[in-house]
């Protein structure tokens, strides 16, 4: 049985002691340094500038559309925005709606009814500058309470890309040095999957795979003679079950996970506050206070240290300070960035922990648009099967610039699946009305296979957030303005993508529906990396391989921000990985007295 996530109140904190560490945000990173750092006996405070909210409750992966007064949509006071909106209009998005409640693109997808509380409102955070669709869920948990599950390992090829390419900069870590952490991980929330021994996509300790279909099956024996690999959907999913965590429970199949926006209300898959954040507090050693937006990290003046953070209630908006002895930042890539050059002070005129000037730069992410859609035609007709309680499909490895060159650098893969959904995707395009219309829908419902595409885009230093100026939050916080645009490796990279994804749907046989070639908007990917990326050179770099302030010892930044490149494959369990990793690291230079 399932166990209640305990709400935490203001009362919780001690505002006349000094934690050994705070830590900014409760999503992947947040709940990874407070399960790490509380293992190790330290006294922890997190603060998140969300709300707690039940996803056990709100969710309903079982409910059928017809049992929902909306068949899953919005209420119409709330307003998705669209591609074209963020391609045509410039930020702030939400500056003149009418509507109540304007959110990011993901809530404009289906069953978007049961996450709108998660995602923020685009009218109460804006930010400035070129276009990007940025998402953010302030809530404890963060993105992890919607997140799509696909936990992939970065390899050398990608820790040691310079070496190989020339472009950018070699992370200060080898896969050897986190490849321990990776199996913490693993081990730790579970994670489906089945081994390939590809070194450019390192195996896991994988519990129980997603099961193949027929069409996947089938493409992946094609894609074995184009020498390509297609393995199923490696899951942050607990299939096996996890006997050291009662907060968690093991998959059966039994929800629309592939209902837009994920997330799971039996927490299978790997959330925050149920598969890190609770079993910490069960330790006695975290207090956890939700609705404190953080909005500076404050010093001493004499010894240039971090003494803690200054926070606004989120409701009430009065102002308070907290003390810690350490100061973590994991509130996202963007958000860490905003954070440190809000954090001025007559030390750090320019954002604490920028000596170098690089904090927001070298900003990357993924590139996403060029897809396949086919149909393998000898299943029309055929009876239905049961697809809906997968947590994913199938993932196509990434095969360009391992051996031979390509007129563009780095790589991508490819995310996919088949069969039958609750809904059945032709039923929105399929011609017709009445019987012979719901024969059709039912006749191509389990024929249907498409794929798309995520590939690396590279860190460039003058892809960078910065401050505006001018415009400010709800809560009077400056915001982040954006100077950010895809480049020529990226657009080369795309037109790759479509064409590798027609030829591998040919070679199968596969009746070509659409072949998608055009890029979505940056920030689509949801993947945002880099800003205080990872170095030996202070110079160059913002922190030490260990995530922590070149400049400031007691500061460490362990989200998205300090990853060197971004890689093709999804961020999330390395992210976790590297945190527990520096959060090891820190714990020891604690007990030295060295922090």
């Amino acid at each position: 049985m399932l166990l209640q996530f305990p709400a935490s109140n203001f009362s919780d904190i001690d505002f006349h002691t000094t934690y050994d560490a705070v830590v900014v945000g409760s999503g992947a990173a947040g709940g990874m340094a407070a399960h790490a750092l509380t293992q190790h006996g330290m006294k922890v405070l997190l603060l998140e500038a969300g709300k707690n909210q039940d996803t056990t409750k709100i969710l309903h992966s079982m409910e059928w559309p017809y049992e929902h007064p909306r068949r899953g949509k919005m209420p119409p006071d709330y307003h998705a925005l669209t591609r074209n909106e963020y391609n045509i209009r410039q930020p702030p998005y939400a500056q003149g709606s009418p509507y109540t409640n304007v959110v990011s693109y993901i809530q404009g997808w289906g069953g978007s009814d049961y996450s709108k509380t998660l995602v923020v409102n685009e009218k109460e955070h804006p930010y400035t500058g070129t276009r990007y669709a940025w998402v953010r869920a302030r809530t404890v948990g963060g993105k992890t309470t919607i997140w799509g599950r696909l936990a992939l390992r970065l390899s050398d090829y990608d820790f040691k890309a310079k070496s190989r390419d020339g472009h950018g900069e070699d992370w200060p870590i080898s896969y050897a040095d986190i490849a321990p952490y990776y199996d913490k991980v693993d081990e730790y929330l579970g994670v489906s999957g089945h081994p390939e021994n590809l070194p450019w996509l390192p195996d896991g300790k994988f519990q129980r795979a997603v099961k193949l279909n027929d069409a996947e099956v089938h493409l992946r024996n094609t894609l074995k003679g184009m020498g390509r690999v297609l393995t199923p959907y490696r899951a942050g999913v607990t299939t096996d079950g996890l006997k050291h965590n009662k907060y968690r429970m093991r998959c059966y199949g039994r929800g629309a996970c592939n209902r837009h926006v994920g997330g799971c209300d039996i927490h299978a898959a790997f959330d925050s506050p149920t598969g890190l954040i609770r079993p910490a507090m069960d330790t006695g050693n975290l207090v956890m206070r939700p609705n404190s937006t953080v909005y500076e990290v404050t010093v001493d003046k004499d010894t240039g240290k971090a003494t803690g953070v200054s926070f606004l209630d989120s409701d009430s908006k009065k102002s308070y300070q907290v003390k810690a002895k350490v100061v973590i930042l994991a509130a996202s890539t963007l958000e860490s960035a905003r954070l440190m050059l809000l954090s001025k002070s007559s030390l750090y005129p320019n954002g604490i922990g920028n000596s170098s000037g690089h904090v927001g730069h070298n900003f990357c992410e993924h590139v996403m648009g060029p897809s396949v859609a086919g149909i393998k035609t000898d299943l029309i007709g055929k009876p239905r099967t049961l697809d809906d309680g997968r947590p994913g499909g199938f993932y196509v490895a990434r095969f360009r610039n391992l051996k031979d060159k390509s007129d563009f650098v780095r790589g991508y893969g490819f995310e996919g699946g088949s069969g039958c959904g609750m809904i059945p995707g032709a039923a929105y395009t399929t011609p017709g009305f009445g019987e012979e219309y719901k024969k059709n829908v039912r006749d191509y419902a389990g024929a249907t296979i498409e794929m798309g595409a995520f590939g690396e885009v590279l860190a460039r230093y003058e892809n960078a957030v910065d401050i505006d100026p001018a415009v400010k939050d709800a809560w009077g916080i400056p915001v982040l303005r954006f100077s950010y645009h895809f480049g020529e490796n990226e657009k080369k990279m795309a037109a790759d993508m479509a064409e590798s994804a027609r030829e591998m749907f040919a070679a199968a046989g596969f009746e070509i529906v659409s072949v998608t070639k055009s890029i979505l908007p940056e920030g689509w990917s949801i993947h945002e990396l880099g800003t205080a990326r990872m170095g030996n050179d202070p110079k160059t770099s913002v922190l030490n391989q260990y995530q922590q302030s070149h400049d400031v010892k007691n500061l460490f930044v362990v989200d998205g921000s300090g990853f060197v490149s971004a890689s093709c494959q999804n961020p999330t369990w390395t992210i976790m990985a590297l945190c527990w990793r520096s959060c090891d690291y820190l714990a020891d230079q604690f007990r030295k007295g060295e922090v």
